[in-house]
């Protein structure tokens, strides 16, 4: 499926504002309410909108630790890094998870309710045996800046 300029406004607003009305949206997208919704229901079909959430101040509910954990395997073969994924993605603390480019395998994003949770869960996977060769930990102080919208008219260039 090939996006018009007119598909852009719509993922640009949607990502400002996901609660926005079809009607409000179709206002800020020069179309009339019906075909807007029609194009709404296309890019999620499509793929292109993959889900609504809500952006949550964590800090407000408790105490919490974000931790940035470079994670380096010991074999890199599909099984071998199949095997690592399974075991990761069934932990609720682990919020992204990056295969990457360079000195070392994954970039896993933790958020936990501090350091002896976090280290508890690094200790399981150690335990599980899921190929993890070392790993290096980056306990965040403060993130002054994080964006949660990117310039969908940059990346297409439209």
């Amino acid at each position: 499926m090939k996006l018009d300029r007119t598909d852009i406004r719509i993922l640009a607003e949607l990502q400002k504002n996901a609660r926005i009305t079809n009607v409000e949206l179709a206002e800020l997208v020069n179309l009339s309410p019906s075909p807007c919704l029609m194009r709404v229901k296309r890019l999620q079909a499509e793929g292109f909108i993959t889900g609504y959430s809500a952006q949550i101040d964590m800090a407000k509910l408790g105490q919490t630790l974000t931790v940035f954990a470079e994670i380096t395997l010991r074999n890199h073969s599909a099984n071998s890094l199949a095997h690592f994924l399974e075991a990761v993605e069934k932990i609720e603390a682990v919020v992204e998870c990056h295969l990457v480019s360079g000195g070392y395998d994954y970039l896993v994003k933790f958020v936990t309710v501090g350091v002896s949770e976090y280290q508890a869960i690094i200790d399981r996977l150690i335990e599980l045996d899921i190929g993890i060769h070392k790993y290096f930990s980056f306990v965040i102080l403060k993130s002054p800046i994080v964006k949660t919208q990117m310039r969908v008219e940059n990346i297409l260039n439209v």
